[in-house]
């Protein structure tokens, strides 16, 4: 078994582990998650320390067993530039969310048990380079993150969980049914990624490729999600648990940017071409749509969670520009690409802290509303602090990982197509948002909830403080993440150029 297999093996036989003692002690519950949580931690620094980058057709770590030989498909597993920051990131969400709700008490050993079943799920879809393979992770993340929701969410849960669960599995099937066709399209029959990338199995023919990529892109984009596939994500968001809604926004929604640099960019390449402007415009969209409506609401939660949709957006927007073929915007290209995966582990990381942080408000007074609020920094100033810095870094501050990603997307996306420029009043309303939120929340003197709001406790400091602390380093040494992905971005660009 190689590092990989037991990265993403290791929590599941944990929470197998959970799952089937009769009655654990809560402790032993909460120790286990932890413990696993860190020691995936540790797995993941061996990797990042000893990663060498792959060849073009192969993959680090690499590991290859015969699992559905009749229909083309292998238990194949491997990591490069693209796959390794996003392992991990979701590690590190993972442990964050594990020292966040240790202390609670609401039914801690099953709790554990579906969180380390989610952890190994998403660490086993960022792995795989079998197209089956990764759609049963795919496929799984969804009921996992169903059962978050409703069994630990508040308001609306079950409501919120099903919608969820609809808008995401509908998606799943397109996603099945265009992994199927790339698979007939193969010769010989094949869903092992790595020859689908090298062989391009549906070049020059225009009108199946354009299907099979329609049907992948809707998979992928209500998944991400991007305007108008968005809705569930609100009330997905507003209902859950704080950890429910850090793993579903820095995890989850990274499956679906995630498949477009690994799955429909290199693998259809001239329909990628052929529909760079429609991705652009959704990708424009969804960042001005999803800032004007964040803008907009007075629920902490609503509001984090459109940034989101905002910040999925300048993701989107920059793969669709990698498809703006030109002999002399190439590395204008590669840019967008490295600032779009750079994208994707940088929301990771700073929303989920805010979310972890929304769930505070949850916590102590069980309300989102920011007009209950007022000079919070008086009686919480570990609180203010933390949710300041969180706040900064998605508006995108210099010093910040935010800046470093979308001053990768904007630069390499306008040098390429200058009309996305407009996706500029994304990150002024963005800023807008955000300040508004601080002033109107943590300035002034106490009042309304803000009166006896108790502090950060320690596990509440210590599951947000190191994703910030993160977000800082990628902002002040940014190539400790950027010379991972430069190299895989640079392949990604000469893949879709074919």
């Amino acid at each position: 078994m190689t590092v990989v297999s037991l990265l993403v093996f290791l929590p599941l036989a944990a929470s197998l582990a959970l799952a089937s003692l009769a009655r654990p002690a809560p402790t032993l519950a909460r120790w286990t998650w932890l413990t696993v949580a860190a020691v995936e931690v540790v797995l993941v620094g061996v990797m990042w320390a000893t990663y060498e980058r792959p060849a073009d057709d192969s993959l680090a770590f690499e590991e290859r067993l015969p699992w559905l030989p009749g229909v083309g498909s292998s238990y194949h597993v491997g990591v490069d530039g693209l796959s390794l920051p996003l392992v991990a990131m979701t590690v590190v969400i993972f442990l964050a969310c594990a020292v966040f709700a240790f202390r609670d008490a609401d039914r801690p050993r099953t709790r554990a048990a579906l969180f380390l079943f989610l952890e190994s799920v998403s660490l086993g879809l960022f792995v795989s380079a079998d197209l089956i393979l990764f759609f049963v992770f795919f496929d799984l993340s969804i009921v996992g993150m169903y059962f978050v929701i409703a069994g630990w969410g508040h308001g609306e849960a079950r409501r919120s969980a099903l919608k969820f669960f609809l808008y995401t599995f509908v998606g799943s099937l397109a996603l099945l049914a265009g992994f199927i066709g790339l698979y007939v399209a193969a010769a010989p029959h094949t869903f092992d990624m790595v020859e689908l990338t090298r062989t391009a199995p549906l070049a020059g023919r225009p009108v199946a490729g354009g299907l099979v990529l329609a049907a992948i892109l809707l998979g992928l984009a209500v998944k991400t999600p991007t305007v108008p596939f968005h809705t569930w994500l609100p009330p997905a968001h507003t209902d859950a648990p704080a950890v429910g809604s850090a793993v579903l926004a820095a995890v989850l929604l990274k499956m679906g940017t995630y498949g477009f640099v690994r799955i429909a960019m290199p693998m259809l390449p001239q329909s990628w071409q052929a529909w760079s402007w429609v991705i652009v415009v959704v990708g424009l969209v969804s960042v001005l749509h999803g800032a004007l409506v964040a803008l907009a609401q007075t629920n902490l939660k609503r509001m984090i969670a459109y940034t989101s949709v905002n910040h999925m957006g300048y993701i989107v927007l920059a793969v669709g520009v990698a498809g703006l073929i030109s002999s002399d915007t190439a590395q204008a290209r590669a840019v967008a690409v490295t600032g779009a995966v750079t994208q994707m582990v940088s929301h990771g990381l700073v929303t989920g802290a805010l979310f972890l942080l929304a769930g505070v408000f949850w916590r102590r007074t069980e309300q989102y509303d920011l007009s209950a609020y007022g000079g919070l920094a008086g009686p919480a100033p570990r609180f203010a602090t933390l949710f300041a810095v969180a706040a900064f870094a998605s508006l995108g501050l210099p010093a910040l990982s935010g800046f470093i990603a979308e001053f990768q997307v904007f630069t390499g996306s306008i040098a390429a197509a200058p009309v996305t420029a407009v996706a500029l009043l994304g990150i002024l309303i963005t800023a807008a948002l955000f300040l508004r939120a601080l002033q109107g929340v943590f300035t002034g003197h106490p009042r309304g909830r803000s009166v006896g709001f108790a502090d950060l406790r320690a596990t509440e400091t210590w599951s947000v403080a190191p994703l910030l602390l993160l977000s800082l380093l990628i902002g002040v040494l940014p190539n400790t993440l950027v010379s991972v992905i430069e190299p895989a971005a640079a392949t990604v660009i000469h893949l879709v150029g074919r």
